[in-house]
């Protein structure tokens, strides 16, 4: 699922707005899976193995000719090898579990490639949503993490997957902006003119 520019300008008003009344900085992350690089090998294991059992299986229930096996078995192969490549089909292969540490890895990986962890107070946070996971995590740099704990983040990460659910997933980063930024105001409020550390934008991957 895409933004659209119109959805991307809202985020960035919401980012600008919310930073407005703090020093924190705030990042966010869409990414559409974080599963479908991490598999490519799982595709070519089902289609070989299903291809291979085929002519046994053939050869046990018909009296199909060799040449015509063989012709099918490739042909298993080749449709279950562009069936499994499909990135929801591939996905939905993966044990939960393995999905969503995938999730958290490429979350984690995006607080350090967006420079989240640069900012001169350490007060960045990353809002990050893995669509296909259905995850959505919220990372704070370790100058907020000393002092707001985890759990203060459960509210926004709550709206963001109910937002999910329901196709509207701007409307949760917003409504996470939002929530986020009244944390920050308050235990790291605005104190005079400071520029904006990383971009106020959204990142689509």
């Amino acid at each position: 699922m895409d933004l659209s520019e119109r959805d991307r300008a809202r985020l960035s008003d919401a980012i600008r707005a919310s930073e407005a009344r703090t020093t924190g900085e705030i990042v966010c992350v869409l990414a559409r899976t974080s599963a479908v690089e991490a598999t490519t090998a799982l595709p070519v294991l089902i289609a070989a193995v299903v291809s291979l059992a085929l002519p046994w299986l053939l050869m046990a229930f018909t009296t199909m000719s060799l040449q015509l096996m063989l012709s099918l078995q490739i042909l298993a192969f080749l449709g279950l090898l562009a069936l499994s490549c499909l990135p929801r089909v591939r996905v939905a292969l993966i044990p939960r579990a393995a999905r969503r540490a995938l999730a958290h890895r490429l979350a984690m990986e995006q607080f350090v490639v967006r420079g989240v962890a640069r900012t001169k107070e350490r007060t960045g946070i990353l809002i990050f949503v893995s669509l296909a996971e259905r995850y959505a995590r919220i990372i704070a740099d370790e100058g907020i993490a000393a002092r707001v704990p985890q759990s203060h983040w459960q509210g926004a990460i709550d709206m963001l997957v109910g937002h999910m659910r329901e196709g509207r997933v701007a409307d949760g980063f917003v409504a996470a902006i939002d929530t986020c930024g009244a944390v920050l105001a308050t235990h790291f409020p605005v104190t005079g003119t400071e520029p904006s550390e990383l971009p106020d934008r959204i990142y689509l991957i």
